[in-house]
């Protein structure tokens, strides 16, 4: 399947506890279908101290399902689902991707 959402989209949580938030997408998993966004569902886990890293609480993001998330429109900031068109003809077409809800154009 196509990718919606990419390393570097600025996204809204739609579902969940952070429901409402927004952030930028660190890092994507495909194979489990979930991302991580940097700000949200952030959680603390105890640390055991090791050579390189100090022990204690810290607190990180946790991976979220990529169906609570939804891309952020281009032109009104709100949260919008993703299509795909294509621009150009013959060698020089390219994939891009389109917020649904204003039509605009989310990657160059």
């Amino acid at each position: 399947m196509a990718a919606k959402i990419k390393k570097g989209d600025t996204v809204i949580v739609i579902a969940g506890r952070d429901k409402g938030r927004s952030g930028e997408v660190i890092e994507v998993r495909r194979d489990d279908g979930q991302a991580l966004v940097r700000g949200v569902n952030v959680v603390k886990r105890h640390q055991k101290q090791s050579a390189t890293q100090e022990g204690g609480i810290i607190s990180k993001e946790a991976p979220i399902h990529l169906s609570n998330i939804a891309l952020t429109d281009p032109k009104d900031g709100k949260p919008t689902r993703v299509g795909f068109t294509f621009i150009g003809k013959g060698e020089a077409r390219k994939k891009v991707r389109v917020a649904k809800r204003s039509g605009a154009e989310i990657d160059g």
